[in-house]
């Protein structure tokens, strides 16, 4: 399989992903743009670590913090809220075939598959979230900290 396939192709679609979900969100402009490059960014961070950490929760962790660090300057940058661009971003890292699969075992009354998949899909959601808040975390106490030093 080479690189474009492999690679770049995810990262075009999760781009596109993302600019959907910024008409969605009202978000114009550059915007946009930045919104689309952080859930490229953070599919390319889940795939490029894939032969690293062989284990997908891992694997949404580090696309989280990179996509929210990203997230992180260019609110910065833009004096814009963070939210608006890790919100977005991180859509395309969303388990929505967990989601779906753990209602069709719970439906179909498969108990071991529904409880391995809930597990396995609130795991990957919780990765997710615990990603982007050290990330918010560690920001919010170096900038107390860096006031305390005034």
């Amino acid at each position: 399989m080479n690189v474009i396939s492999q690679y770049l192709l995810p990262c075009v679609y999760a781009f596109f992903a993302c600019l959907g979900f910024c008409f969605l969100f009202n978000n114009r402009g550059v915007g946009m743009l930045i919104c689309s490059v952080g859930g490229a960014l953070g599919w390319l961070v889940y795939l490029a670590s894939a032969p690293l950490v062989r284990s997908d929760l891992i694997q949404a962790f580090l696309a989280a913090v990179a996509i929210a660090v990203f997230s992180e300057g260019m609110a910065r940058l833009r004096r814009c809220p963070v939210t608006s661009y890790l919100l977005i971003a991180l859509f395309p890292l969303v388990p929505g075939r967990g989601i779906y699969l753990t209602m069709l075992y719970c439906i179909g009354g498969e108990t071991q598959l529904f409880l391995s998949s809930l597990l396995h899909t609130l795991g990957f959601a919780g990765c997710l979230a615990v990603g982007a808040m050290l990330v918010s975390a560690v920001v919010r106490m170096y900038r107390s900290f860096a006031a305390a030093r005034r």
